[in-house]
């Protein structure tokens, strides 16, 4: 697992780089900026491998901090059980087809990210998933194919995005590069190489993912 973990840093970082790399291109046209947390509402799916990722730095916070998310968690989880009252732990997704997900994920959903701190800082920013870090920007690959044509109502608000070329980065190779990496990841984890396995960020926060038996699990699902 460090191994992939270590890969996965890997690819963080130069997803974070190009961020980066944007927003001294065009500080006039990306409002983005510590604090902001305009972006952190309603709820994401992100990967099962996010989700661990996410949970090692959600368990180095101090207790306290900890207990007061956990108690968000949990009543979002009685929220979404109104509608799934079969969701239960280790809190999958896939086992339904993805329009079921709007359901649990409506777009008039402006509910704070549960990890936001006070301050409007993610309490576990070094270890935010993808989504997070691609959020705000339309992604645009350098052989020129668009591949999400979103992005924040506050940036770019005389200019289309779409025209600026210094936006672009190899979004192609990076996200083949996150599908290997997660079926490594699930391979190591489930003993089982999958392409997709999908939880919510509150949800993500309730997995046991040293206690659960992850290979029966998965070996039940196959079945």
């Amino acid at each position: 697992m460090e191994e992939i973990l270590k890969r996965n840093n890997e690819l963080l970082s130069q997803v974070d780089a190009w961020f980066s790399r944007c927003m001294e291109t065009y500080p006039e046209h990306i409002a983005c900026q510590s604090g902001c947390s305009a972006c952190c509402r309603s709820t994401f799916d992100i990967t099962l491998m996010d989700a661990y990722y996410l949970k090692l730095g959600f368990d180095a916070l101090p207790v306290p901090v900890k207990d007061a998310v956990l108690a968000k968690c949990r009543e979002r989880l009685a929220l979404m059980r109104e509608h799934w009252p079969e969701l239960d732990h280790p809190f999958v997704l896939n086992y339904r087809p993805e329009e079921d997900w709007e359901i649990l994920m409506p777009d008039e959903d402006e509910t704070p990210c549960v990890l936001l701190g006070d301050d409007g800082r993610c309490l576990v920013y070094q270890n935010r998933p993808m989504t997070c870090r691609l959020h705000g920007i339309p992604l645009v690959d350098t052989e020129g194919e668009v591949m999400h044509d979103e992005w924040c109502t506050m940036n770019f608000t005389e200019v289309d995005p779409l025209a600026l070329s210094g936006l672009t980065a190899p979004f192609d190779a990076i996200l083949r590069e996150e599908v290997a990496l997660f079926r490594d990841f699930t391979g190591q984890m489930l003993g089982r190489r999958m392409s997709e396995l999908d939880t919510l960020i509150p949800l993500a926060l309730l997995i046991d993912f040293d206690g659960f038996d992850w290979k029966r699990w998965a070996k039940e699902e196959g079945e």
